[in-house]
Formats: C-alpha cells, sequence, structure tokens
C-alpha cells in the first residue's frame, strides 16, 4: 500500500482506499479493505493518525471495511503514509473477503485465509481488476462457525464435506440461499475456478457484475468456463447453523475472540483506542474488521474475557448478540454530513430503544440523512430520508423508492409508532 496521488473525480459507485479518497459531505473518506489480522498496536496508532488528520470518526461497514472520516485534500495523503507505515495488510483491489476467524476457527474444514491469499496473488499477476466494476467481490467460506452467508458476493465459494473429501461449492450473484449454484470443484482448484468466473464478468464490460450475466446469459457462460475442473453437480444450497459474530469464540491457540459491534457503524477514535487498551491489558494481540461493522477482538485470555467485555460495554460498543441497535443502519448525518438534512446517528439510539421490541434480521429500520442512501443501499423494512421538508418514510424499499409519508423530525417517532402497530395489524 503506496500513498500515491489521489484523484477526487472518482467513479459513481467506486469504492474509497486511501490513495484514492472519495468525496463525500463532511470531506474525504478513506477506506482500508484489511487482511488477517491487525496487531493491537497498530490499530491504535491508525485511531491516532484519524484523529490528526480527518475528523476521528472511524466506521467499520457492512463488508467488514476500516473508513476515516472528514479528511481534505492536504491530510488525505498525510493519512495515507501514516496508515502505510504501518504495514497493516491490506488489499487495494478486488475485494477478497474471507470470514471473520479464517485459518483461527478450529470449527473450519478449510484454511479460507489461504486460498483467499492464493487468489489475491493470481489476481495481482493479471490486470482484472482495471476491467471489473468497483464492486465486484469474492467470498470465500472455509466452513467454520463463522459463516459469510449473508455477505452479497459476485463469487462464491464454500467448503463443504463430500463423499471425496473436502471440496469448494462455487456459486455466483448474491448471498449464500440466493446465489446461483455451479457445481463443486477440488479445493486446489478454487483460485483458477474464481479467476475464470471474473473473467466471463470482465468480458461483459466495465459496469458489469455476475447477476448481470445471469440475466442475459443463464449459467451456459460460467458453466461453460469451469469445464475441465468441475467435479459435481450443483446440489440444492442447505443452510448450517452458525453462530452470530458478536460474542465470545473460541480460538484454535486456546485463546478467545470476542465480536464487539460497532453502535449504528460508528464510533469515535478515542474510544476505540481506550477499547484497544482494554483488549491488551486482556491479554489480546490483535483485532480483525469482520461483516457487520464488527470488530473482532483476537487472542484474550479467558479469566480476563468478563473485564474486557464490561468495559466494552462501558464505552457504548454492542456486546450482546441481541442488542437492538444492530437492526438500524445510520448514515453520518448532520452535522457531520453536509448533505444531510437530518442528524442521523443522533436520532438512531431513540429509535432503536423505542423500536427494540419489533427490530430483528427481518425487521431493520435505515435512517439516511439524504436520499443517497449511503449507509444501506438495500431495501429495509422502514427507511427513514431526510429532505428539506422533514423526514420521509419508506415501507420495505430503499431511498429510491416512494415514501408513503412525509413527516416532521419532531413528530418522528409517533409515526414510527404508528407504522409499527399497523405493520402488526396486517401480520395477524
Amino acid at each position: 500500500m503506496t500513498a500515491q496521488a489521489f484523484n477526487l473525480r472518482q467513479r459513481r459507485g467506486a469504492c474509497p482506499g486511501l490513495s484514492a479518497p472519495m468525496p463525500t459531505g463532511d470531506g474525504l473518506l478513506g477506506r482500508l479493505m484489511s487482511i488477517g489480522t491487525i496487531p493491537l498496536a497498530a490499530f491504535s496508532t491508525l485511531c491516532a493518525a484519524a484523529r490528526q488528520h480527518g475528523n476521528g470518526v472511524i466506521e467499520v461497514t457492512a463488508r467488514g471495511s476500516i473508513q476515516a472520516r472528514g479528511l481534505n485534500a492536504a491530510s488525505a495523503p498525510r493519512f495515507a503514509r501514516a496508515v502505510a507505515a504501518l504495514r497493516i495488510a491490506a488489499e487495494d483491489g478486488i475485494p477478497v473477503h474471507s470470514g471473520p476467524l479464517s485459518g483461527l476457527d478450529p470449527e473450519e474444514i478449510l484454511d479460507a485465509s489461504a486460498l483467499a491469499a492464493d487468489l489475491r496473488r493470481a489476481l495481482a499477476l493479471r490486470s482484472l481488476a482495471g476491467r471489473l466494476a468497483p464492486k465486484v467481490s469474492v467470498a470465500i467460506d472455509g466452513g467454520g462457525g463463522l459463516s459469510l452467508d449473508e455477505l452479497a458476493a459476485d463469487v462464491r465459494l464454500c467448503a463443504e464435506v463430500t463423499n471425496n473429501g473436502v471440496a469448494l461449492r462455487v456459486g455466483v450473484g448474491g448471498e449464500t440461499t440466493r446465489a446461483t449454484q455451479l457445481g463443486v470443484v477440488a479445493t486446489n482448484d478454487g483460485a483458477e475456478a474464481a479467476m475464470r468466473l471474473l473473467e466471463v464478468i470482465a468480458r461483459r464490460g466495465r459496469d458489469a457484475r455476475a447477476r448481470d450475466v445471469l440475466a442475459a446469459d443463464g449459467t451456459a457462460l460460467f458453466r461453460s468456463t469451469l469445464a475441465g475442473i468441475l467435479i459435481g453437480d450443483a446440489t440444492p444450497f442447505t443452510a448450517r447453523k452458525c453462530r452470530d459474530a458478536i460474542g465470545l469464540h473460541a480460538l484454535r491457540d486456546g485463546s478467545l475472540a470476542y465480536g464487539i459491534g460497532l453502535a449504528f457503524g460508528h464510533s469515535d477514535a478515542a474510544a476505540l483506542e481506550r477499547l484497544t487498551e482494554a483488549a491488551r491489558t486482556a491479554g489480546a494481540t490483535g483485532l480483525r474488521a469482520a461483516p457487520g461493522r464488527v470488530l473482532m477482538i483476537i487472542g484474550l485470555k479467558q479469566e480476563m474475557s468478563s473485564s474486557f467485555i464490561a468495559v466494552s460495554e462501558r464505552l457504548g460498543f454492542i456486546v450482546r448478540a441481541d442488542d437492538p441497535r444492530r437492526h438500524v443502519v445510520a448514515c453520518a448525518g448532520a452535522p457531520i454530513c453536509s448533505s444531510a438534512h437530518i442528524a442521523a446517528r443522533a436520532i438512531a439510539p431513540a429509535i432503536a430503544q423505542a423500536s427494540a421490541p419489533h427490530l430483528g434480521r427481518s425487521f431493520a429500520i435505515h435512517i439516511s440523512g439524504c436520499a443517497k442512501g449511503c449507509a444501506h443501499p438495500a431495501p429495509a423494512a422502514l427507511t427513514i430520508v431526510g429532505t428539506p421538508s422533514g423526514c420521509a418514510l419508506i415501507a420495505d424499499g430503499s431511498t429510491r423508492d416512494v415514501p408513503y409519508a412525509l413527516v416532521p423530525t419532531n413528530k418522528l417517532a409517533t409515526a414510527i409508532a404508528n407504522f409499527m402497530r399497523e405493520r402488526e395489524a396486517s401480520h395477524v
């Protein structure tokens, strides 16, 4: 990773990086897609750099990237140089996700981190990244206790036990349950299979995704490119029971990991520095950014885990899987973001508390400061969009859909309560 000159004229939909940060309502946004475990000292220094060069707001995204906000044209290169000096393993090309505890999980049947490293090396030898849409990604699931089932990806490789040993189920487009299954390949052919599938997408054009190829040609092109390495046909997918990322997890070396959630996906650098110090006191050696806006603290000692959890909770982090804040997504909002019409993150805690009995995987609320919907492009049970005239309410849709009501911000709590009552009545 180098501190190269950055270009502010990013293509719409592009992913921000450190060398090419993206303009947002509160300045430039720098994103780090880390690989593996970040040493605690390095993460603490990263937080200090975010305070020095930005506004101190740090986010962990739904896909597990780390973002620093409030950079500017002068400070962004300095922040990039500061992070580069830490030598944190990171990728700046096609995202290859390999699971929150890959390589450490005793339940994993295949080391997904090793396969991901093989694929990254193969990608580095070709020019595929420049020919693919910015958001094209690969997910590699090693079959451990924490899955990547809910992470959408263009190419999916999932380890499973077959009659002939461990193999890789290959799918394209979407989350695991929605992806189109193509068949099974040997583990040694995993990187090659992914490369071939990405090449098919690249030939479709710079804006294409796997779903576009499927819509135009079905599975024909994808299956034909795998000719010679498929060792089995696609079978109906059977969901497996996996643990929640939030909470305690045993590691192969006998130590523990603990998944900590960032409320509404963000925290301030000072709180994260205090969290890092608490982790160090509890014996941890590093952390990982994980999908779902989670930080995995790695290497905790059993006897120190309870005190670490207590400190984390006092700092405002999510330490329980049933915390209602997990199901409310809020962007930076006003006044942090100049594009926002409402203080999305400021009002999010009250909305989460009031809506707690209703929130869950099947019912999430998205609060967006403006119509861009940066924090959550997908539909939600209830989407709240800030406008110059008040809050637009959208049922079962995204910020791009037509609202069913427009209410003043001070009437929002009443409007949400009415929505909940009407929704419950309609489902009786």
